[in-house]
């Protein structure tokens, strides 16, 4: 096999526009050109060496012209150019100019500038000639005792890099280290030669680590992270150790840098599992969070405190941090809040539940308060969502909650007060000693109310629960000043006339005629809210659900109809007498027939559609039977409370399963014991090495848990570019990993000529940009060789990578190719990316998925085309092969009906939304396939289409 991955170590962009220039002139300016015109020739000479041109006439002329020179930046190109001139003849030996070459770098590790001698020992790394480095090794010794620490702390990494290549030129490099070591002040020099002698003579670095483990805290922060690399390192290959090291790593929890006290508290996590461990290293991630001004660093950090948190072992001692972890919630990034909040309700306990609620009163204030962030009614709703969490899992303090959220109806945040309403209901309903108080703080903030959502479920909420004569009176009352006058069209149209005087418009005396217990009506004056004129407008303020109604929202009224409806029904169960009956009756018809005027009046902006219309007719209706039927009795109070307790106790089933679910097993039965002075160090998960697994996770070699082992190996994903009978065969393997694209091409030579320049050219379609081209190559027959291609990506897109294979023989003869017959061409087949290796499942609310719906400006619809028969079958083939997740609850897809419609949702690696709809049936009483369309919408053209597409593929497979 032919080597092609060499060592590579500087790229430069050759501009496509740039003149081109030949050799001669090149070497005539580089011989007779003044300083400028040799470093703009030595220039353009490295760039089109490095772009595949053989100059090797340039060799000479370069060791007699330009090297004697003393120019830094001609010695810095030439540094450029040593490391990409061939320096071997044609049978592989040494040329003989570089003996020349190989003096001038003597001359430069000697040089008084310790810049230059500091560059030139970094150019010595990347040496791969031992011929070369041999006459140099006493000048590189020699520089491990310069003044200046940029020499010595090149010379050591030069010394470590020749040792691990070529150990035969320095063979006492670890103890010269070791040595050097002892009496090194720098710390750059003493990471430098340390992380050497962790790699070459662990023993070495243990002993120079035990001798000045004392002194570990006054060391710089890049000395103390390769520190903790070791001591992580040591303990996990000899866990006998982890006594000699790990008080060290107690002392780095308090580095004053950040990153080892990270470092070090992940470190204490993976060596020891004691309380006192486990507490040190939370402090430390906790305090990190705080003090560090990084969002991504604190998003970071939570995770690890959530990581910790899914332990069961850790989550006692967690459980005693949780008030720190809420000092969390002074950073102003809204994600970190949420994160925050979700690990401290999975730790908070019945012992500090009532502490933590205390802080969450304390946000809420300082959330309502005007001069917040943009983020700030977001923030509202989360902390309304962890207080509703945390009285349902603990009613003892739901008595401090209910007040603090109630206020929140009257609030310009509906999303929050909506959250509000869902917590009062389960609230109402499951804890009964708490009802009047819900039902007092409701009745008193009604009238502040002025959303037309929140108050149509207020209303729905009252009409249910108040079951007491007193509070039902109430309501009503609540009613006729949230109306006003009535009737409304007779009060209007004195509005509209102007008949009512000015002194009445500013301070309105409304005459209200109320119920009072006897059965009696009375009078009561009323303040019309905040009265007087609107700004700017001559109209005066109308109360609440009159402007609602006027601005043509009549559904409102049939929440309205139903909640009197109710209130009715009971007040006729409550009071024996039928003059009081019948008065109640007559008054919640007054209101009803009085907006069903309205509605057919032409005053409001719109006019009432024909369902509320209906609706309120039929409560009317019902209305007149109320004292006589018993059987509407039973089916609007008691069959209807019975519903939303089957609607509720669903919900709550349905959340528990989804909880069991996401814990899952902790242990299986069959799960082997593991024993850690048993243990090898690679019988166990836990026994991994974290810094190799992090590694090779951000290299991606890592599988993917729940990956089939036979579809994860590299043959599942090798993609054959050209045909067997081609000149050049071409395979690629291609590699995912998060933002880049790895292309492994395997590319073989099937001619019995040897391919000289060969070139793998490749062109994108999509969002794809290539970041690394592969250099050119030199194949004998049926050799072969592998190179590399690494592409970018840029948005969730379907993208397509086309190329082809340029080469010439080495004969002359020609297979296919131009005029000249001197480059042949194999053209290769495409290579499409897959949307889905950037799609993951994701899950949000019913209320965030039809906000969402509303906002997406692209949608695609996909008419379903498969031979499935099953509706639930086709489903969770949707879900598999779109990597979405179904939100439809799992009881709502129960049952035969002939008819299914779900929605899913999946977000990509680049923050985008991807919404589906799925709407099917099935003809009765057919065997045929499923039908319906799948209707998807995204914020962007390209997520919407490139998952149609999927979708499209994915049916056509489906067999």
């Amino acid at each position: 096999m032919t080597v092609v991955e060499q060592a590579c170590y500087t790229l430069i962009n050759i501009p496509h526009d740039s003149e081109p220039i030949s050799e001669m002139q090149l070497r005539q300016d580089l011989e007779k050109g003044e300083t400028k015109v040799k470093i703009e020739a030595l220039k353009k000479a490295i760039c089109f060496m490095l772009n595949g041109e053989k100059m090797p006439s340039l060799l000479m002329t370069v060791i007699r012209f330009v090297m004697p020179s003393q120019d830094h930046t001609i010695k810095k190109l030439l540094l450029l150019f040593w490391e990409i001139v061939p320096k071997n003849s044609a049978d592989g030996k040494l040329l003989q100019e570089m003996i020349l070459v190989c003096d001038a770098y003597r001359r430069d590790l000697q040089h008084p500038n310790e810049y230059i001698r500091g560059s030139t020992l970094r150019f010595l790394c990347k040496l791969k000639e031992p011929d070369l480095l041999e006459p140099l090794m006493p000048a590189i010794r020699a520089c491990l005792e310069h003044r200046i620490a940029y020499v010595r702390r090149n010379a050591v990494m030069a010394i470590f890099i020749i040792y691990k290549n070529f150990e035969h030129l320095i063979p006492d490099a670890p103890q010269l280290i070791a040595e050097y070591l002892e009496g090194e002040q720098d710390m750059s020099c003493k990471r430098n030669a340390f992380m050497m002698l962790i790699q070459v003579d662990q023993e070495k670095a243990l002993n120079y680590l035990s001798s000045v483990i004392e002194q570990v805290n006054s060391f710089g922060d890049i000395l103390q992270l390769v520190i903790v690399e070791l001591i992580y390192k040591v303990c996990h290959a000899n866990p006998a150790e982890r006594a000699r090291f790990i008080r060290c790593i107690y002392n780095l929890l308090n580095s004053t840098s950040a990153s080892v006290r990270y470092e070090a508290a992940g470190t204490l996590v993976t060596l020891s599992s004691a309380p006192t461990a486990i507490r040190a290293a939370a402090g430390t991630y906790i305090d990190l969070v705080i003090k560090e001004s990084d969002n991504n660093v604190k998003l970071i950090v939570l995770d690890r405190l959530a990581a910790l948190k899914d332990v069961p072992q850790h989550q006692k001692v967690l459980q005693e941090l949780v008030m720190d972890i809420l000092r969390v919630l002074s950073a102003s990034d809204l994600e970190v809040k949420r994160k925050t909040l979700k690990i401290v309700l999975d730790l908070v306990s019945s012992k500090n539940i009532r502490e933590m609620i205390l802080v969450l009163k304390k946000e809420v204030s300082k959330s309502t308060s005007p001069t917040g962030h943009e983020d700030t009614e977001k923030y509202r709703q989360l902390l309304v969502q962890t207080l509703h969490q945390c009285s349902v899992r603990f009613p003892d303090v739901a008595s401090d909650i209910i007040p603090i959220l109630v206020e929140f109806l009257s609030d310009s945040n509906e999303p929050a007060a909506a959250d509000v309403l869902v917590f009062v209901r389960e609230a109402i309903h499951r804890f009964e000693g708490l009802r009047p108080l819900i039902l007092a703080k409701l009745l008193e903030v009604f009238p502040t109310i002025r959303s037309e959502k929140i108050l149509r479920s207020t209303l729905w909420i009252l009409g249910e629960y108040c079951i007491d004569p007193d509070n039902i009176q109430t309501v009503m009352t609540l009613v006729r000043q949230s109306l006003g006058d009535l009737p409304i069209v007779d009060d209007e149209m004195k509005r509209a006339s102007g008949e009512m005087e000015q002194e009445d418009i500013e301070m309105q005396n409304t005459v209200q005629r109320l119920v009072t217990a006897d059965g009696t009506y009375a009078t009561q004056s009323a303040f019309v809210a905040s009265g007087g004129k609107k700004k700017g407008n001559s109209e005066p303020e109308r109360p609440p659900m009159r402007a609602l109604l006027i601005e043509g929202d009549f559904f409102i009224a049939s929440a309205l109809g139903t909640a009197l409806l109710k209130q009715v029904f009971r007040y006729v169960a409550l009071v024996p007498d039928p003059l009081r009956q019948n008065r109640f009756v007559a008054e919640a018809m007054y209101i009803l027939s009085s907006i069903l005027r309205l509605g057919r009046s032409g005053l409001t902006k719109k006019a009432i559609n024909e369902d509320d219309l209906d609706r309120i007719a039929l409560c009317i209706r019902l209305l007149s039977e109320a004292p006589k039927n018993e059987m509407l009795h039973q089916i609007i109070n008691i069959e209807s409370r019975n519903a939303v307790s089957s609607m509720l106790s669903v919900n709550k089933m349905y959340e528990e399963k989804a909880k069991e679910k996401d814990k899952g097993f902790t242990v299986h039965v069959d799960d082997p014991i593991s024993f850690g002075q048993l243990v090898g160090s690679s019988d166990f998960g836990e026994k991994e090495d974290q810094f190799d697994l992090t590694l090779k996770q951000a290299i991606g070699l890592l599988v993917k848990k729940g990956d089939d082992a036979a579809t994860s190996t590299k043959l599942h994903k090798v993609v054959q570019l050209s045909g067997f009978s081609d000149p050049v065969y071409v395979e690629a393997y291609v590699n995912v990993n998060q933002f880049d694209i790895v292309l492994d091409v395997l590319i073989v030579n099937q001619t019995d000529d040897t391919l000289q320049n060969l070139n793998l050219e490749l062109a994108t379609i999509g969002d794809l940009r290539i970041v690394e081209k592969p250099s050119l190559l030199t194949l004998a027959a049926h050799d072969f060789a592998q190179v590399k291609a690494i592409l970018k990506v840029g948005s969730t897109d379907n993208g397509i990578v086309f190329g082809n294979v340029v080469y010439e023989l080495a004969s002359g003869r020609a297979i296919t190719g131009d005029a000249g017959g001197d480059r042949n061409v194999v053209i290769l087949s495409d290579i499409s990316v897959d949307i889905m290796d950037y799609i993951v499942p994701a899950s949000c609310t019913d209320s965030d998925f039809r906000k969402m719906w509303a906002e997406f400006e692209w949608e695609n619809k996909v008419s379903v085309n498969t031979n499935i028969a099953d509706l639930r079958d086709y489903l969770q083939h949707l879900i598999k092969t779109t990597n979405m997740r179904c939100l439809t609850a799992e009881q709502a897809l129960q049952g035969e009906c002939g008819f299914l419609a779900a929605n899913l949702y999946a977000k990509s690696l680049f923050g985008e939304d991807a919404l589906a709809n799925l709407s099917i049936e099935k003809v009765p009483g057919t065997d045929g396939p499923v039908q319906g369309h799948i209707r998807i919408r995204a914020k962007s053209q390209g997520m919407a289409l490139s998952l149609g597409e999927k979708i499209n593929a994915a049916q056509k497979i489906r067999s």
